[in-house]
This record gives structure tokens, C-alpha cells and sequence, in this order.
């Protein structure tokens, strides 16, 4: 995503969940308050080369040219590119070296540091409010800060630099009163503070456990805590009747305790709902809330909730460790061994959300096609009827491709088209037209993709030519990717592997078999092994028209290789401990790349853009790409108005810094050699 925030280049919004390095602040998080997520977001300037968090951004917002009360006479300007060479780097003010963002003056070339710049707009600032210490101005500070009050976009409002605090102007009025009462804090009144949580309690409210922030609602006898958001926002009620999992009314315990779930069986260590008539049973806040009846990602029937679950020994089928069948959990009454813990079948990506109590289940139809006759289907991802041929390819020609997954026909069966060359596996038109993944919450349909030259799988994060493509109505899959089943078996390493969602684990993983950090991974937690998914799916043998009479085997490296390794089609050295192909008759090693290339379902004359189309890299003299200057070494290279390329990256390079190219877009192995690294 591209955005212009007041800057004269579009920025990129990223993320990093270690925390963002920033050339305005010098935080990563904020000190005190672990895991402050708007510093994990931020946006980058690949034209400048300089990053900001989302608290940050303001500082587009403040005048681009002004004056500081130390440097009498000049005016200094914002530059986004760092210190210019003829000067010293240090900040005239404080003397620490300055980061890419700064303040200059050009006649006596001195530059200020971006902290003490906002320092002096501050303290200049007559804008001074009982409600908070350091004075404040009144800005546009965009929509990446939230108001400290209502949690909604900043827009136009209060707001401090130093405290990264903002709040609207009409939310200000929360300020005229400076004590409230509270249902889940009735025996005192709590007072408001502007400060942040006193240091004799924790910086987390006692009903919700996040981070107070800023702003917050306090007992003084109590060191009670309270954020805007339960005070404001969604205040917590006090007791729950008439839900789904719970005969009796619940009661809200406003109080951090430790206790265990008796939804889920699992610990919490917040204000949790009792039941005093069931001698306390104990809920989480959002267990209590669980639904009765729901369709989840991982199974073909509805699950119930049942409490308890009854004796036996069960195992969650999402994360594959025990259920204790003492408390509630999740499962099918059509597969009798089929069980979920309560909070992995809630997670949101593998429920919808949706809860189906009452509602009338209704069959999906999921034929992708009617038969005629014995012979004969109507498929509906083509107009005509097919015909079953069960001799293969043989009786047609050899270069024939599927048209669902851009194959070779080989020997196998297929349906074809007698009026056009439309021609089907029988096993890709066997493919169901919906089905649940555990790659998107919402199900699955089958579309063949023939004029959408913009295809991504968002799993392997790959462009696809053309052919069968699942969707969910926002994201796509390729084939492979949604083939893969739960759990994951590959052979590359000996325990199962789980889907990881993103939001689960604190830091993006390294895949072992081409050793970069993956958007979506699987994994086994227990051996810290991690593969993405174009690893995964990489095809164990394959066969190359050069090595005809041997199949390339896939190689997951070589901790301690014996020597150098070298690719056999770019010349080039291979790196022996991330995966590559390898001839074991004939002792040759070549890169994946260069033997399967960026492009899945590649096809000739096939787009991957308006004006990008595959060719057949088959001539004896491989053609040099017009962007890296290099041999086109994979099966396919691409061609469009301004050239030949190598791979999608080169095309993109053409259009934009390497900086600003996504992390998941495969590069050729040449781009990290010292010649390229400036293309």
C-alpha cells in the first residue's frame, strides 16, 4: 500500500513484529510498556531511505520550514535523506548524531535533531490544558494515531509529540470531570489520570489486561485500573444472562486473579464471569460470549460446544495437543473422535464468526460438474461437453497442458473438448467447486482464471499465470497451496507440521529451505522448524528436457557441505545449505530457481500483467534480461514493450527501488551478488 501522509514520495506501509527501528523517535517500543503495537507499523520511504512509525508520522504534519529559539535569525528545514555530507551529523542541540529525518540550516549548516526540534515547538506552545503536563498543539495528525479517548482515527485534534498522545477536540470534554463511578468499581469513585498508571500498579487495566496507555480511570485505594476504552468505548456489564454455554447468570469479578477457564480449560489471570451457583465456575470474558454451534475451516461438518466434554482422551485437531475432557471444548457429533479446544476453534482465522445455533444447515452443492453419460460431463468452468479419454496424451499431441493446473497431460486421464482445445485432467475436473481450507475462515470456491492477469496466491505469495484458482472472495490460492492438508507431513523433517497464523507467534520465521522469513509459515514449534509455502510445495522430482534421462531430485541442504557447490544451467555457486535440485546419476546441482523459475502455472504466452507475457526459454542461446543484464536461466523468462526479463523481480525493478519491492517476491540468485545490488 502506497500512501503520500504529507511527503512528496508515496510511503509503504510495513510491518515488523521485533519492533520497528524509526529515523524520528529512538524507540522500538515504548519504554516500560512491552509489545506497544504502533511500533511494530510504520511506513517507509524507499526514495529517501528513511522509516517512521505510525506515531511518528506527525511530524509531516508540523511546518516544513520553521525556526528554533537557539538558532536565532535562520530559519531550518525538514530533510528526509540525512545530514548532507559537508556537515557534521550531530545534533547542535543535544550532540547526538542525527537520524535520516532532521532539521537543517543551510546557511550555517548545523542540524537538529527531530526530539529537540519538538522539544522547542512544545515548550513555544501556549496551549497549556489542566488535563496534561507538557503544553500541546493542534494538529492534523492524519489517521495511524488513535484518540486516547474514543479509540478512533486522529484526524484534527490535541495532541503531544512527546507523549505520542492524541485526542479529539470534542472528546476533550471527558476532561471537565475528573472522578466517575463505575459498576465494576461501585464501593469507590475512580479518578482520572493523564500520566499514565501510578508505578505502585501495573500498566494494565484490571478488566480488559491491555495496556492503560496515557489516559486512564484509577483507585487510589484500590490500584485499580481502568482504560478509556472499558470506561468509554465498550464498557464491561456487570453480569451475563441467556448465553450459549452457561445456564445461569454470570458475574463480572473485577479483579486480576488467577483462575482456570472452565469454557476452555486454559489459565487467566483477569477479571473473569462466575457463576455462584455452579460453586464458581469460572469464565473468561470472551468464553462466556462462546457460541454453541459453528462451521470452523478444518472440518466439513459443524462443531458443538459441550460442556464437559466428557471422559476419554481427546486431542485438538487444530494444535494437536490434549484436551482435558473436565471443562468445555468443541466437537462434531457426526465424527465421534473429531474435538477442538474452545479458543482454537474461536480463533479468527478458522471461524467466521458466524454462530449457527437455530439455523438450518443447508447442503452445499460442490460438483464441479453434471454427467451427460458414461463419457460425457458438463463442467462448470467450461461451456462445452467433455469427453473421458483414459489413454493419456499419446493420442493427442505431447505438449498438450491442462487447463486447471497448467500441466503436462503425460499419461494420464483426461476430459477434452471436441469443439475447442480445452482439456482437463480427470483429476483436476474431479476438483470440488467449494471446500473448507484452513487458509481462509470463509469457504472456498474453484474459478479458472483466463483474463485476470493480476493472480497472486497469498500462501506461497507467487503471480500465476493462468488455470484453477481457489478464492474466498478476497484472497486466492494456488492449487498446491490449497492441496496442503492439517497436519502437514513432509520429508524434509520427521514431525508433523501446523499452519502458523501471523498473529500467533511474535516474530516472522526463517523457512529452512531457502532460509528468508515467510508470511505464512508451517511449523513444528517444538524443533523450531519452519517452512513457507513455495518451500513446501516445491515438487520432490522433476524433470528437465536437458536432463531427459534423469529426474532432479530436490535437496533440503547440507549442514556441513563437503566443497562448493555450482549451479548447473546459471554457472553460478549454490548455497549447499539452502534447498537446490540435484542429479544423483549424474552429480550436477542446480538452484530451484533456475530450474522451475517465479512463475507458477507458467505458460507461453500466458500474462502475468497487462503487459507481460511468458515465453519459452528454449533456444541453445538464452536470452539476457534487459534490467540485471544476466543469461535467463529459468524455464521461462518474460517479455513486455521495454524488454526481456529474467523473473518478475527484474520487471519490478524497472519500475521501482529494491527497497519498495515486497520481501515475498522471489529473486533471482544473482540479485545478492555485489555487481547487482545497485540495479
Amino acid at each position: 500500500m502506497l500512501l503520500k501522509l504529507g511527503h512528496k514520495h508515496s510511503l509503504a506501509k510495513i510491518r515488523y513484529l521485533g519492533g520497528l527501528p524509526c529515523d524520528v523517535c529512538d524507540r522500538s517500543y515504548r519504554d516500560g510498556i512491552p509489545r506497544d503495537r504502533s511500533f511494530q507499523i510504520g511506513f517507509s520511504c524507499s526514495e529517501c531511505n528513511f522509516t517512521v512509525h505510525t506515531k511518528c508520522i506527525y511530524v509531516f504534519n508540523i511546518l516544513e520550514t520553521t525556526k528554533h529559539p537557539s538558532h536565532d535569525g535562520h530559519c531550518v528545514r525538514l530533510l528526509t535523506t540525512g545530514a548532507p555530507d559537508h556537515t557534521d551529523p550531530k545534533c547542535h542541540i543535544c550532540g547526538k548524531k542525527t537520524k535520516r529525518l532532521l532539521y537543517h540550516c543551510s546557511i550555517c549548516n548545523l542540524n537538529l535533531d527531530i526530539g529537540c526540534m519538538v522539544d522547542a515547538l512544545c515548550s513555544g506552545s501556549q496551549l497549556n490544558l489542566p488535563w496534561h503536563y507538557h503544553p500541546l498543539l493542534m494538529l492534523d495528525v492524519g489517521d495511524y494515531m488513535l484518540c486516547e479517548v474514543c479509540g478512533k482515527p486522529g484526524k484534527y485534534g490535541y495532541c503531544c509529540p512527546r507523549c505520542w498522545m492524541m485526542v479529539h477536540e470534542k472528546c476533550a470534554s471527558v476532561f471537565d470531570s475528573t472522578e466517575i463511578t463505575d459498576s465494576c468499581h461501585s464501593k469507590h469513585s475512580l479518578k482520572l489520570l493523564t500520566e499514565g498508571a501510578p508505578n505502585y500498579t501495573v500498566s494494565k487495566c484490571h478488566l480488559c489486561g491491555k495496556v492503560t496507555g496515557n489516559i486512564l480511570y484509577h483507585c487510589d485505594i484500590c490500584k485499580f485500573n481502568m482504560d478509556m476504552a472499558c470506561a468509554i468505548q465498550s464498557p464491561l456489564p456487570v453480569s451475563l444472562s441467556d448465553m450459549k454455554v452457561h445456564e445461569h447468570t454470570l458475574t463480572l469479578i473485577p479483579r486480576l486473579i488467577s483462575f482456570v477457564c472452565d469454557g476452555c480449560g486454559e489459565k487467566g489471570d483477569q477479571s473473569p464471569y462466575v457463576c455462584f451457583q455452579c460453586d464458581l465456575m469460572f469464565f473468561h470474558q470472551e468464553c462466556a460470549r462462546l457460541p454453541r454451534v459453528i462451521h470452523i475451516n478444518r472440518h466439513d461438518h459443524r462443531v458443538s460446544y459441550k460442556y464437559p466434554l466428557g471422559p476419554g482422551e481427546w486431542r485438538c485437531e487444530i494444535c494437536l495437543k490434549e484436551i482435558d475432557w473436565s471443562y468445555g471444548a468443541y466437537s462434531c457429533s457426526l465424527c465421534p473422535n473429531y474435538t477442538i479446544h474452545s479458543r482454537c476453534a474461536t480463533r479468527k482465522h478458522v471461524w467466521d464468526g458466524k454462530e449457527l445455533d437455530g439455523i438450518p444447515e443447508e447442503v452445499e452443492d460442490i460438483e464441479p460438474f453434471k454427467m451427460n453419460d458414461d463419457n460425457t460431463i458438463t463442467h462448470f468452468a467450461h461451456e462445452h461437453n467433455m469427453s473421458l479419454n483414459k489413454d493419456g496424451a499419446v493420442a493427442l499431441e505431447e505438449s498438450l497442458l491442462c487447463g486447471g493446473c497448467v500441466c503436462p497431460i503425460g499419461s494420464d486421464s483426461f476430459y477434452n473438448c471436441s469443439k475447442c482445445s480445452f482439456i482437463l485432467h480427470e483429476t483436476c475436473a474431479n476438483l470440488p467447486k467449494k471446500k473448507r481450507h484452513f487458509l481462509s475462515p470463509k469457504p472456498l470456491s474453484l474459478v479458472l482464471d483466463r483474463d485476470n492477469h493480476e493472480n497472486f496466491c497469498c500462501a506461497c505469495c507467487q503471480r500465476c499465470c493462468e488455470g484453477f484458482m481457489y478464492t474466498d472472495g478476497r484472497n486466492t490460492y494456488e492449487l498446491l497451496c490449497s492441496s496442503i492438508s492439517m497436519p502437514f507431513i513432509h520429508g524434509s523433517h520427521p514431525h508433523p507440521l501446523l499452519y502458523l497464523e501471523e498473529d500467533l507467534y511474535s516474530d516472522r520465521k526463517a523457512c529452512e529451505g531457502c532460509k528468508l522469513r515467510g508470511k505464512v509459515v508451517l511449523g513444528c514449534i517444538k524443533c523450531n522448524y519452519y517452512l513457507d509455502f513455495h518451500c513446501a510445495t516445491l515438487p520432490v522430482t522433476v524433470r528437465l528436457q536437458r536432463y531427459d534421462d534423469h529426474p532432479l531430485t530436490l535437496c533440503y541442504g547440507e549442514e556441513e557441505p563437503g566443497g562448493k557447490y555450482w549451479c548447473d544451467i546459471c554457472e553460478r555457486e549454490t548455497n549447499p545449505k539452502t534447498w537446490f535440485y540435484t542429479c544423483y546419476d549424474c552429480g550436477v546441482t542446480l538452484h530451484v530457481f533456475c530450474v522451475l523459475g517465479d512463475i507458477r502455472y507458467a505458460k507461453e504466452g500466458g500474462k502475468i500483467r497487462d503487459n507481460v507475457e511468458v515465453k519459452l526459454n528454449n533456444t541453445s542461446s538464452r536470452p539476457l534480461c534487459n534490467r540485471c543484464h544476466c543469461r535467463c536461466a529459468a524455464p521461462f523468462f518474460l517479455s513486455s514493450q521495454s524488454g526481456l526479463y529474467c523473473s518478475l523481480y527484474c520487471v519490478l525493478r524497472t519500475e521501482m527501488e529494491a527497497s519498495s519491492i515486497s520481501v515475498f517476491v522471489i529473486r533471482p540468485p544473482w540479485a545478492n551478488e555485489p555487481r547487482h545490488k545497485t540495479w
